[in-house]
This record gives C-alpha cells, sequence and structure tokens, in this order.
C-alpha cells in the first residue's frame, strides 16, 4: 500500500507531465496553424515543432518506464522489453536535446552580434549549420547504438537485475555510459558554448549602449535578455532531468526506496513541461495565442453559466405560471 508522500510525489508527478503534454502539443498546434495560414513552414517553426513533438514522446516514455519501474519491476526482466525500450530511449533523447540545440544555434546566429569572419560565415549558411547538426545526430546513433547492444547482451548474460545499467561494474560502467551519453554530451555542450557566446554578445552590446543608447538597441538588448532565459533555463533544467535520471537507475532496484524513487521521478519531468512554458513565455506569437486561448476559455465559461442561470430563471417562471 503506498504511503502519503507517495500518493503525494506520484500526484505531482502526473500534474507535471499533463502540464507537459498540454504545453507542447499547444506549441505544436500553433506553429502548424501559423504553417497552414502562411502557406510555409519558417526555420523556428520547424524546430519548435520537432521540439514539441519530441518531448511528448519523452513524457510518454517516462510515464511508461516510470509506471512500470515503480509498480511491477519484473517486467524489465523480459529480454524483448528492454532491448525495445533501450532503442528508444536513445533515440527520444537524442532527438530531444539536439532539437533544443538547434534552437540555442538558432538563437546565436540571429541575435548574437559579433564581427568575427567565422561567426558570419555561420550566420549567412545557417542552412548548412542545420545540414551539419543532423549529421552529427546521426553519428551520435551510430556510436550508441552499439553500446546499447553492448548493454543488451550483458543484460541476457547476466539475467539477475532489473536493470542492465547495473550490471556492469568500476571502469567498465563509466567507460560505457562516456560512450553511450556521448551524442548528448556533445550537443549539451555545443548548448553550453552557445549560452556563453550569447552572454559575451549581451556583454558588448550593453558596453555600446553607453555610448550610443537608441530603441533600436534597447530591442536588440531584449532580444538578448529573452534567448538567455531560454537557453540558461534548457541548460539547468537539462541538469537537473539527467540527475533525476541518475537517483531513477540507483534506486530502480531497490524496492524500499520508493519514495526517493518517486522523487527522482519528479525531478525527471520538470525539464519537458518547465522549458516548454518558459518557451511560451519568452515566445510572443505563442504568448499571444495562449492568451487568447484563456480569454476564449474564460468566455466559455461564463457562456455555459449564463445559459445555466438563463435556463433555471425560465424554468422558475414556468413553475410559476403553472401554479399561478
Amino acid at each position: 500500500m503506498p504511503s502519503v508522500i507517495e500518493n503525494i510525489l506520484f500526484f505531482v508527478t502526473i500534474t507535471q507531465l499533463v502540464l507537459g503534454v498540454v504545453g507542447n502539443g499547444f506549441i505544436g498546434l500553433v506553429n502548424c496553424i501559423d504553417c497552414v495560414k502562411n502557406k510555409r513552414f519558417s526555420m523556428l517553426g520547424c524546430i519548435l515543432t520537432g521540439l514539441a513533438i519530441s518531448r511528448i514522446c519523452l513524457i510518454w516514455f517516462i510515464i511508461f518506464d516510470g509506471v512500470i519501474k515503480f509498480f511491477s519491476p519484473d517486467m524489465y526482466t523480459s529480454s524483448d522489453l528492454v532491448e525495445c525500450f533501450s532503442y528508444l530511449a536513445v533515440i527520444i533523447h537524442h532527438l530531444n536535446i539536439w532539437f533544443a540545440t538547434s534552437l540555442s544555434i538558432y538563437y546565436f546566429l540571429k541575435i548574437a552580434n559579433f564581427s568575427h569572419y567565422i561567426f558570419l560565415w555561420l550566420k549567412r549558411r545557417i542552412n548548412r549549420v542545420f545540414t551539419l547538426l543532423i549529421g552529427c545526430l546521426f553519428m551520435s546513433w551510430l556510436l550508441t547504438f552499439p553500446q546499447v547492444a553492448k548493454g543488451i547482451n550483458d543484460s541476457k548474460m547476466k539475467y539477475r537485475n532489473t536493470s542492465w545499467l547495473l550490471h556492469l561494474g568500476g571502469s567498465e560502467f563509466l567507460l560505457h555510459q562516456i560512450f553511450l551519453n556521448l551524442g548528448v554530451t556533445f550537443f549539451f555542450t555545443v548548448s553550453l558554448i552557445a549560452c556563453f557566446l550569447l552572454i559575451i554578445s549581451l556583454w558588448r552590446h550593453k558596453s555600446q549602449m553607453q555610448l550610443n543608447n537608441t530603441a533600436f538597441r534597447d530591442l536588440n538588448t531584449e532580444a538578448h535578455v529573452k534567448a538567455m532565459k531560454v537557453l540558461t533555463s534548457f541548460l539547468i533544467l537539462f541538469i537537473l532531468h539527467v540527475i533525476g535520471i541518475i537517483i531513477e537507475v540507483a534506486c530502480g532496484s531497490a524496492p524500499e526506496n520508493k519514495v526517493l524513487f518517486s522523487f527522482g521521478f519528479i525531478i525527471t519531468a520538470i525539464y519537458p513541461w518547465g522549458h516548454s512554458l518558459i518557451l511560451i513565455l519568452g515566445n510572443s506569437k505563442l504568448k499571444q495565442a495562449c492568451w487568447k486561448a484563456l480569454q476564449q476559455l474564460k468566455c466559455c465559461n461564463k457562456g455555459k453559466t449564463l445559459r445555466a442561470s438563463q435556463t433555471g430563471l425560465h424554468r422558475n417562471t414556468c413553475s410559476q405560471r403553472i401554479i399561478h
């Protein structure tokens, strides 16, 4: 029987995941509607839509993985399930961080101000940059899948544990994790570098503002700040996401640590919905669409209440006529 703390943590986690599905679904829907209206898909719209879809997939993966580990960990003794979940986890996590990195690169190239010829070359050839990132994604999969296959084979040979990651020991486990997360580490490092360079660009821009303060530069500063919020929040939330996964893996084979496992589950679930909320608040188009949707919901609720009151008043009037 789950304790009160476990029930509270479980409720908080489910609430986060529902918010994540709704928030990411909203981002994807708004960009798809914008694409239909304008009859074209902008690069930013493609990135945001892909990021929203990948995060919805990540949320469903977190749900199924957490439910199985929490309620029926013995299901992970099935080699077929381990194999399916392992490859699916690699694909979803790599796609997720790839789209987030692409968003970081997009903001960096569009907003930052540098006179270096490499930056100017990349800025003029932004499509080639994303083509290169796609190649890096496929390369990361090619490097990661053999490590997944090796882990699955180890799991089949050591059929006793529920998590194949725990079968490896010491230096072998560390080496396996390095190669397994090589692609994720690369994309995270690229996002970190983009964020750092954007900070430098903002600092240089503020220095220039002291000499020439114009409305254009104020708008440029605002663009820098909004992009910084998106990039820094992604980095912080993704680090928390990784910490949550580590807690889940560490507690996955110990049934008595369900409270700590639930806590790790909550930390893991913060990233998919938290960053999406920041994206909505930081993007003027998404923010306006969200405000309009909330206003329409408010009007619908008022309309239902008004109709209900009018119906009740009409029934009372009819009753009085019958009585008289």
